[in-house]
């Protein structure tokens, strides 16, 4: 599982605890089965707990909460995530400011 996907899943997590896993695939575009294996492989490394819950309807349904553990993991994630897509960021303005400067010596751009 990538930083990423750890990443957007913690962070759907936090933000709709009562989110189903089809609900969490859809949001992410990942398949069901992908969500599932993500979602237990939190709730084993402990960074998720699952708690139980009634719906109006009466069915049975539950929440996904973020232990302290997976809110400290989250921020790590976070970090590494932040820092990946400033480096990514700073190689296409410079491939940006490459193509404009070719672009710009084209007499016939």
């Amino acid at each position: 599982m990538t930083d990423e996907l750890q990443y957007r899943v913690l962070k759907h997590m936090e933000a709709h605890p009562d989110a189903t896993q089809r609900d969490l695939a859809k949001a992410l575009g990942v398949s069901l089965g992908s969500t599932n294996f993500c979602v237990r492989a939190l709730i084993d490394q402990g960074w998720v707990k699952v708690q139980n819950f009634r719906r109006n309807d009466n069915k049975l349904a539950y929440a996904y909460l973020l232990t302290p553990q997976g809110i400290e993991a989250k921020a790590r994630i976070t970090a590494r995530f932040l820092q990946r897509k400033r480096a990514e960021y700073e190689a296409i303005k410079a491939e940006i400011a490459q193509l404009a400067a070719e672009v710009a010596s084209n007499p016939k751009g």
